[in-house]
Protein backbone atom coordinates (compact mmCIF):
# COMPACT_ATOMS: atom_id res chain seq x y z
CA UNK A 1 0.00 0.00 0.00
CA UNK A 2 2.90 2.37 0.57
CA UNK A 3 3.61 2.33 -3.17
CA UNK A 4 0.09 3.60 -3.89
CA UNK A 5 0.52 6.41 -1.39
CA UNK A 6 3.90 7.29 -2.93
CA UNK A 7 2.44 7.36 -6.45
CA UNK A 8 -0.41 9.58 -5.26
CA UNK A 9 2.04 12.08 -3.75
CA UNK A 10 4.13 12.00 -6.93
CA UNK A 11 1.10 12.72 -9.12
CA UNK A 12 -0.04 15.59 -6.91
CA UNK A 13 3.44 17.11 -7.06
CA UNK A 14 3.52 16.87 -10.86
CA UNK A 15 0.07 18.45 -11.18
CA UNK A 16 1.21 21.43 -9.12
CA UNK A 17 4.44 21.72 -11.10
CA UNK A 18 2.74 21.85 -14.51
CA UNK A 19 -0.51 23.60 -13.54
CA UNK A 20 0.40 27.12 -14.71
CA UNK A 21 1.87 25.96 -18.02
CA UNK A 22 -1.10 23.69 -18.64
CA UNK A 23 -3.60 26.53 -18.05
CA UNK A 24 -1.68 28.86 -20.38
CA UNK A 25 -1.58 26.26 -23.18
CA UNK A 26 -5.28 25.45 -22.74
CA UNK A 27 -6.15 29.13 -23.14
CA UNK A 28 -4.20 29.22 -26.39
CA UNK A 29 -5.83 26.01 -27.64
CA UNK A 30 -9.39 27.20 -26.97
CA UNK A 31 -8.83 30.75 -28.30
CA UNK A 32 -10.61 30.69 -31.69
CA UNK A 33 -9.19 34.07 -32.74
CA UNK A 34 -5.63 32.67 -32.95
CA UNK A 35 -4.37 30.99 -36.12
CA UNK A 36 -4.85 27.24 -36.37
CA UNK A 37 -1.12 26.55 -36.66
CA UNK A 38 -0.38 28.30 -33.36
CA UNK A 39 -3.19 26.41 -31.64
CA UNK A 40 -1.89 23.11 -33.01
CA UNK A 41 1.60 23.89 -31.71
CA UNK A 42 0.13 24.54 -28.28
CA UNK A 43 -1.76 21.23 -28.50
CA UNK A 44 1.47 19.41 -29.40
CA UNK A 45 3.31 21.07 -26.49
CA UNK A 46 0.51 20.06 -24.12
CA UNK A 47 0.67 16.45 -25.29
CA UNK A 48 4.42 16.35 -24.48
CA UNK A 49 3.72 16.90 -20.78
CA UNK A 50 3.91 13.83 -18.54
CA UNK A 51 0.65 11.91 -18.25
CA UNK A 52 0.64 12.17 -14.49
CA UNK A 53 0.69 15.97 -14.68
CA UNK A 54 -2.99 15.95 -15.66
CA UNK A 55 -5.34 16.74 -12.75
CA UNK A 56 -7.74 14.00 -13.82
CA UNK A 57 -5.11 11.38 -12.97
CA UNK A 58 -5.29 12.22 -9.26
CA UNK A 59 -7.27 9.70 -7.26
CA UNK A 60 -8.46 10.52 -3.77
CA UNK A 61 -6.61 8.06 -1.57
CA UNK A 62 -6.40 7.64 2.17
CA UNK A 63 -3.11 9.09 3.40
CA UNK A 64 -2.73 6.26 5.92
CA UNK A 65 -3.94 3.08 4.22
CA UNK A 66 -3.81 4.05 0.54
CA UNK A 67 -7.40 2.91 0.07
CA UNK A 68 -9.21 4.56 -2.85
CA UNK A 69 -12.79 3.84 -1.84
CA UNK A 70 -14.73 5.34 1.04
CA UNK A 71 -12.36 8.32 1.36
CA UNK A 72 -13.73 11.45 3.01
CA UNK A 73 -12.42 14.47 1.07
CA UNK A 74 -12.26 16.85 4.02
CA UNK A 75 -9.88 14.64 6.00
CA UNK A 76 -8.36 12.54 3.15
CA UNK A 77 -8.96 9.46 5.30
CA UNK A 78 -10.81 6.26 4.53
CA UNK A 79 -13.83 5.43 6.65
CA UNK A 80 -12.05 2.96 8.93
CA UNK A 81 -9.09 5.16 9.96
CA UNK A 82 -11.47 8.11 10.23
CA UNK A 83 -13.62 6.28 12.78
CA UNK A 84 -10.55 5.16 14.70
CA UNK A 85 -9.03 8.67 14.82
CA UNK A 86 -12.37 10.19 15.80
CA UNK A 87 -12.80 7.66 18.60
CA UNK A 88 -9.32 8.49 19.94
CA UNK A 89 -10.09 12.22 19.76
CA UNK A 90 -7.44 13.15 17.20
CA UNK A 91 -9.98 14.92 14.99
CA UNK A 92 -11.45 18.00 16.64
CA UNK A 93 -15.22 18.58 16.61
CA UNK A 94 -15.81 15.09 15.27
CA UNK A 95 -18.07 13.20 17.66
CA UNK A 96 -19.83 9.88 17.35
CA UNK A 97 -23.51 10.62 17.22
CA UNK A 98 -25.89 9.23 19.80
CA UNK A 99 -29.58 9.89 20.26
Amino acid sequence: MKAKIYHDKYRRKLVLKYADRRIALKKIIYNKSLPLKERMLAQRALSKFPRNSSPTRIINRCVITGRARGVKRLFRLAKHPLREYARKGYITNFVKSSW
